[in-house]
């Protein structure tokens, strides 16, 4: 998986986390500001898996 894909994973991991607590606390406003930015995160992990997948395993994908 690719360095960056791995990053925006993480950062999706981490906003589903600050969502949950947002929702605890009843911040509603910033829960689904939390939300979105998950949301924009794991597309962005996708993007960078497919985009690695289709320049194939042999030639690295330049950043």
């Amino acid at each position: 998986m690719p360095r960056l894909a791995v990053y925006a994973l993480v950062v999706c991991l981490l906003a589903v986390a600050a969502a949950v607590v947002s929702f605890v606390e009843g911040s509603v406003l910033s829960g689904v500001v939390w939300v979105l930015m998950a949301g924009l995160s794991s597309n962005m992990t996708w993007y960078y898996v497919r985009r690695a997948r289709a320049t194939g395993p042999d030639t690295p994908a330049t950043n």
